[in-house]
């Protein structure tokens, strides 16, 4: 995988992230912080074919090695389009977070890849949203066992009560049948690579924290943060179940206080941790 290049590079710089992170998360809310909604939507049933492009410009010698986010499009029941939920901002806001907040080069543009796309190899990180759904064919369930034996990262996100999960769980065991998801410990690293988390946080999308909800549903009322690991120990997933980082991402810039109790204090604190974690084991 030609990312491995700039693995190197970023395990030297992880201590220092280690070092600065709260320094740097404490002026969050200051010139840089807080963006303003950007009217482009997100997320309204509709099936995009391109990644979403920031306006930064990346210089060419880390075209290949730069981090780039990688969104999974996967197949649903019905042929649904939830793969695609909190599109385009949760695409743009998070590339732009990791970019200030760490010394890591970031590609200006999102992708969306297939399990069964042969570029799936040069993406360290993949992104899967909303596996309610899921419905992976046997050739996705291929892919995905291919690229995660071979040193890819996946995170799921953003799945709540015991149907989804059943469904999930169902359609990972079709890619690993003889490895189960395991619970983290709080005192897992990935809680405190780069920012110390003091909790693993349920985060709710804007809607149901405007409702007054602090769960999105009666029986999501305690998040789960799991790992598969391959036979060396090495996490080669995280799922965020009873949780959702999207909606920090997305929707960072509608409401200062969501932003304030959600985005900075959570959502981008573990992002920054789980891609962290990602690009250097």
């Amino acid at each position: 995988m030609s990312w491995k290049r700039s693995t190197v590079r970023l395990v030297i710089a992880v201590a220092l992230f280690a070092i600065l992170g709260g320094i740097v998360f404490a002026q969050f809310g200051g010139g840089n912080g807080f963006f303003g909604r950007r009217g482009r939507g997100g997320y309204r049933g509709y099936a995009p074919e391109t990644g979403a492009r920031n306006d930064w410009e990346i210089d060419e010698r880390f075209q290949h090695d730069a981090f780039r986010f990688a969104r999974v499009k996967y197949s649903e029941y019905g042929g649904g389009t939830k793969w695609a939920t909190d599109f385009p901002e949760s695409d743009l806001h998070l590339p732009q977070r990791l970019r200030e907040l760490t010394s890591m080069e970031v590609h200006p543009e999102s992708v969306i890849v297939e399990l069964t796309d042969e570029r799936l190899s040069d993406y360290p990180f993949i992104y899967i949203i909303e596996p309610g759904n899921m419905q992976l064919t046997d050739e996705e369930v291929a892919g995905l066992r291919r690229y995660l034996l071979n040193g890819g990262f996946l995170m799921v996100d953003d799945f709540w009560g015991e149907w989804e999960w059943d469904n999930f769980y169902q359609n990972i065991k079709r890619v690993f049948p003889d490895r189960e998801p395991e619970e983290l410990p709080l005192e897992h690293e990935i809680f405190h690579l780069v920012y110390d988390l003091e909790e693993k946080p349920m985060i709710v999308g804007l809607d149901t924290w405007r409702s007054g909800r602090r769960a999105e549903r009666p029986d999501a009322q305690e998040p789960h943060y799991k790992g598969i690991f391959d036979d060396k120990g090495r996490m080669m997933a995280i799922i965020c179940h009873n949780t959702d980082l999207g909606d920090g991402w997305e929707e960072e810039g509608v409401d200062p206080t969501y932003f304030k109790e959600y985005s900075e204090r959570f959502a981008y604190p573990l992002g920054i941790n789980i891609i962290t974690y990602a690009m250097t084991h």
